[in-house]
Order: structure tokens, then sequence, then C-alpha cells
């Protein structure tokens, strides 16, 4: 049986996700596709609402800014010319174009609201042709023992969460608590789509036994852990939210557990711009109330 359609591009996507330091020209891509030139790019403009060469600019684009964002040692001249820029100075003309700064300006003093609407067209293409069929099967539920980590507070708009999440980033290099070292969660304790956003909470989370005095407001706590259903999310966070719905509505609803009292959690596994972002690992963490036991 031939490929369908959106089969096809979920695959190009993919590959584009894989490859954004290789060929990405149209006549490749087509290829992936096993589609003739012509009848690929209109495809896949109709079906994006963008041409091929903006959706490639824009998917290196966005590493890069994510290189520039968050890996601070990393030299922006090599990210340019990594992401296929000319130049330090082309690469600072479209950040400034997107994000209304250059990076440099962007690493001393982000403007973290401009930056969480910067990647919706990218994030609408991924919602409609990249979604991840989940299974009732694929969610396991397991006994996670307690687990002691170093936590920073996020507590307002999400929109600036990148802020937290520079600062968070800053105190574990400094303690030299690598994500290889020290696994990664975050407890989510609201959904931002429904909780007011100066009332939104989101904790930034490290494995860490001992967190010290520190200036970042950084401080010790514990995931409960305890019983839990285990959902593995693969791909982009645009489609983090569609996994836990999924989670509640389907998972939940068809099975005779119970939610426990405690917030949802989740463990990056591998996070993007490390890894290509359609191969990001999250797992989510649903705490479960104890075994029903059946009335006599």
């Amino acid at each position: 049986m031939s490929p369908t359609t959106h089969q096809r591009f979920r695959r190009v996507l993919d590959h584009i996700d894989g490859h954004l330091d290789g060929d990405l020209s149209l006549s490749v891509l087509a290829g992936v596709a096993s589609w003739s030139t012509f009848h690929f790019h209109r495809a896949f403009t109709a079906l994006t609402g963008m041409t091929v060469h903006r959706y490639v600019q824009l998917s290196r684009f966005k590493r890069a800014a994510w290189q520039a964002a968050f890996r601070p040692g990393a030299s922006l001249t090599d990210i340019a010319l990594d992401a296929g820029y000319e130049s330090q100075d082309a690469f600072a003309r479209a950040f400034r174009q997107r994000l209304g700064q250059t990076p440099s300006a962007f690493r001393e003093a982000p403007d973290w609201r401009v930056w969480a609407s910067a990647w919706q067209e990218l994030d609408q293409v991924r919602r409609f042709h990249m979604p991840q069929a989940h299974r009732l099967d694929d969610v396991r539920v397991v006994d996670l023992a307690p687990v002691a980590v170093a936590c920073l507070p996020h507590v307002g708009d999400p929109a600036r969460i990148g802020e937290s999440v520079r600062r968070f980033i800053d105190w574990r290099r400094e303690r030299g608590l690598s994500p290889s070292r020290s696994a990664t969660w975050n407890i989510l304790h609201d959904d931002p789509g429904t909780t007011p956003p100066d009332a939104f909470r989101l904790d930034i989370c490290a494995t860490c036994d001992d967190v010290g005095p520190n200036d970042a407001g950084v401080v010790a706590s514990t995931i409960e852990g305890g019983r839990c259903a285990v959902l593995r999310h693969t791909g982009s966070d645009a489609l983090l939210g569609d996994a836990i719905r999924f989670l509640y509505a389907e998972w939940l609803a068809s099975s005779d557990e119970e939610p426990r009292d405690a917030p949802l959690f989740v463990r990056r596994v591998t996070f993007f711009p490390d890894v290509p972002e359609h191969e990001a690992v999250t797992d989510i963490y649903l705490p479960l109330a104890g075994r029903k036991v059946s009335p006599s």
C-alpha cells in the first residue's frame, strides 16, 4: 500500500528535523516524499501554509536561536554558520527581524514575551502534521521511588518560563550538574490553558541530594513518587499537551485507576536543541491512588 499524503509529509518533516546541517533542497525533500519537485512544492505549501524554503529556514533558525538563548558558552558566530547563515551579521538581522533583538542583546536582556510567540508557525505545522498516535498499551504503571531534587519554582506568566530556565541552567552549570549526570524534571502544577497567567506554577528540577545555599532561588525538594501511570512522548513540546490529554481523556477514562491528589510531572529524557526536535523524549507521570479494593 502506498503511503498517504500525510505519511509522506510526516516523513519529510522528520527528515528536515534530523538533517538541519545537511542538504535540504527542494529536489532532496521531494525525493524523500517520492514526488516530483513540482507537485511536492505545491502540496507542501498547501498543507503547511509556507514554502519549503521558508519552513527549512525557520527550522534552522529556531535551533540556532535556542542555542543562542540557552547555550551561553556557544559562539554566536559558530551558531550562525551552523545554521547556514553567511555571517554573524546575517544571523543577527534574522534574529532581530523575528525576535526584535540581536542575539547578543537577547543574551544580555531577553524579551521572553516575544520569544514565547516566535515559533507559532512551526508549532502549528507540527501539531497538524506530526501528531503522535498513542495507544492504551503505551501507558505503563510503575512504582517510583521518591526523588530528591533541586527545584526552582516558576510562578507567573508561562511566556516567561525561559527566564527561569536560563537561571536554572546557570545554577546547574555552576554545580556541575549536567543533564547527563542529573535527571531533569518539571512539576506541572497548573494547566496554562485554564490558569490565569499570574497564577501559573511550574517547578524546574534536577535530581540532586545536596542543593546548598545559592542566590538563584533553587531549593531542596522531593518528588513524592509512588504509583504512577507513565506515558512516553516523543517529539516537540508543541504536542505535549495532546499527550497529556490522551492520558487523562482516554487512558484514565478506560482504566479502573483514580488519580492521586498530587501534580502531574515529567522527566525530560532528551531535549531540543541537543537532539532533533522530533526525537526529544519526555516521560509524563500521572500520580495514581492506591489500588482499588473491590467491595465484598
